[in-house]
């Protein structure tokens, strides 16, 4: 078998391995349309040929921007990293500024799009773009090419001879991408990961997630432009998965239902949502019922792995798979074996319950940096501790230093920030990547991790807060959906708090309140009264300085495009702070 060094080899080594009737699914007019692996290689070397026919040199840049998974994603992706050029995948929902900063900073000379969305924003920056000689839509666009035209100039194979020595030029430790990471303050940076980047994180990686190759079927909706999302899709063609694309996270439910998956890629936001679902149905429920629901829940809640909480839970928990979580795995599509979270802190309860309910989530840490895996859990070999992070993956090394900060030494530490080296100075000690998150091993070697380091606050009184933890506590509230502490400097942490809308409307009807309009809702005082035992039962696990003493309700939803959040769906704290600088105010009274 061959050996892989570049990520361009993966579909070469699945036709080898596996040959795939069905590579790549994607719903096309309602309908799942399959590329096997032989036709995804055959478009990805006639992309190859179009862009080389187009004038691509080695090193150019080309900008991969898509509002969902798809078909083409992957082939593109594929035709550009075999000329020697590098794919730059964007966030689809980042500002025109940052659109153009990003094109505009990495010299993008082509760029393709999924939609007329993404083709809007482009057209409005694309002359203050210099470097961008065309556009090429997935979508069938009025005034735009189309990808087709690509293809179709590649469509003569005289240039193959060319493809396969610029493919043969290409070395492991050549740059195969640039993300630019949403960060949570100031301009986007350029990861630049090599193949060898993110080839050692795929095959490193791969050990902990035990997949049945060739036979399993795998759903993806996570955005593709993170590195996240990305390396999972090289995992599964690396093991011969049906990879299926859901439309959207709108029609994830529809999608899980249509395709019964055996595994899928999600960030705990998602979780969150999805058992906050299945809570509010089982709240709907009536009589013995309603009793069973809960009384699996609670069960689900003391979830140990591995049965260390002895034969008589283990048999309680077959009669509430039976009666209950069989219900659940239903819904997901019924077939669903293991989930992967990452991108931010799972709350332990998700583990657990999702885990009782036989559907596993491993939760793994790591970022852009690091291409991404650092530590995943696993459920073979005792791989697998709640509320950890798992053990460090091969060839990845990890130091906690002096402060608490977690550092990563290895293959997948990226190349460095693009045009930036001042910046990659700052997070780099010799060959040890500075994470910004605190964390600690323990002496099974799990890592857990604490908290970020550039979060953590001090109080005027000289007490150091960790906000996530907190906010942690806090979003295990059905009332509430985000959470921000806030406190650096000031005499007490407080928060800032985005309600749950639907669950508060649904509150509000049983306690006869009228929730037309929601600015006069979140200064209710029998709301702001039920707001406070939240608080209350979640300041319960706190130290005294810790606990959130004030809060405020804001009356908006806080979103990717009112710039809340980053595309991962992190808090942008400044932001944040900025937009209700008023409640903040009001809290401190400043």
């Amino acid at each position: 078998m061959q050996e892989i060094t570049r990520l361009f080899d993966f579909p070469y080594y699945q036709l080898k391995k596996y040959n795939l009737e069905k590579s790549l699914i994607s719903k096309v007019n309602g309908k799942w349309i399959a590329a096997s692996t032989q036709e995804y290689i055959d478009k990805a070397n006639a992309i190859s040929r179009g862009l080389l026919r187009m004038g691509v040199a080695k090193n150019d840049k080309i900008a991969v921007i898509s509002m969902t998974n798809r078909t083409e994603w992957n082939i593109v992706d594929i035709g550009i990293l075999q000329v020697g050029a590098q794919n730059v995948p964007i966030y689809p929902t980042i500002s025109q500024q940052d659109y153009e900063y990003v094109l505009k900073h990495s010299e993008s000379k082509y760029c393709f799009v999924s939609c007329t969305e993404v083709l809007d924003k482009i057209n409005e920056i694309k002359n203050n773009v210099p470097s961008l000689k065309g556009v090429f839509s997935f979508d069938e666009i009025d005034n735009c090419r189309n990808w087709n035209e690509v293809l179709k100039l590649g469509a003569d194979k005289a240039n193959q001879a060319e493809v396969e020595e610029r493919k043969e030029n290409v070395t492991s430790d050549d740059l195969a991408t640039l993300i630019y990471t949403s960060g949570t303050t100031g301009r986007p940076k350029g990861v630049m990961l090599s193949h060898n980047n993110v080839v050692s994180n795929v095959i490193d990686s791969e050990k902990r997630v035990p997949l049945r190759k060739g036979e399993s079927k795998a759903l993806s909706f996570l955005p593709v432009c993170h590195i996240f999302e990305r390396m999972i899709l090289y995992l599964y063609q690396y093991c011969g998965i049906e990879i299926y694309f859901a439309e959207s996270l709108e029609k994830m439910t529809d999608n899980l239902k249509e395709v019964r998956p055996n595994v899928m890629t999600a960030v705990p936001r998602l979780y969150e949502k999805v058992y906050d679902k299945i809570v509010a149905k089982g709240s709907e429920l009536k009589g013995i019922k309603k009793a069973l629901f809960f009384w699996a829940i609670d069960l689900g809640l003391k979830y140990e792995p591995y049965g260390a909480n002895g034969w008589w839970y283990e048999q309680k928990l077959k009669l509430a798979r039976k009666l209950i979580f069989s219900k659940w795995q239903e819904a997901l599509g019924g077939n669903l074996e293991l989930m992967v979270s990452g991108s931010a802190a799972l709350q332990p309860r998700l583990t657990r319950i999702f885990s009782a309910a036989g559907m596993p989530i491993m939760e793994g840490y790591g970022l852009t940096e690091t291409s991404p895996v650092i530590a995943v859990n696993c459920k073979h070999n005792a791989g697998f501790r709640v509320g950890t992070v798992g053990r460090i993956i091969e060839n990845v090394e990890v130091k906690i230093a002096k402060d608490g900060e977690i550092l990563a030494k290895g293959p997948n530490i990226m190349q460095g920030y693009y045009k930036d080296p001042e910046k990659t100075s700052e997070v780099m000690t010799g060959d040890f990547f500075h994470t910004g998150d605190i964390g600690e091993i323990d002496s099974d070697g799990f890592l857990k991790i604490t908290d970020r380091k550039k979060e953590m606050f001090k109080t005027s009184g000289g007490k150091y807060v960790a906000p996530a933890l907190i906010e942690n506590q806090l979003k295990q509230s059905r009332f509430i959906e985000q959470i921000m502490v806030v406190g650096e400097g000031e005499k007490m942490p407080a928060a800032l708090i985005q309600p749950d809308f639907e669950f508060l409307k649904e509150w509000g009807k049983r306690h006869d309140l009228d929730f037309d309009n929601m600015s006069n809702v979140v200064s209710n005082e029998k709301v702001m009264a039920r707001y406070q035992e939240e608080v209350d039962h979640a300041n319960a696990h706190f130290a005294k300085w810790e606990k959130v003493k004030q809060f405020r309700l804001t009356s908006d939803t806080w979103t990717i495009d009112g710039g809340h959040l980053t595309p991962t769906m992190k808090l942008k704290r400044k932001v944040i702070k900025e937009i209700y600088l008023d409640l903040y105010n009001d809290i401190y009274k400043h």
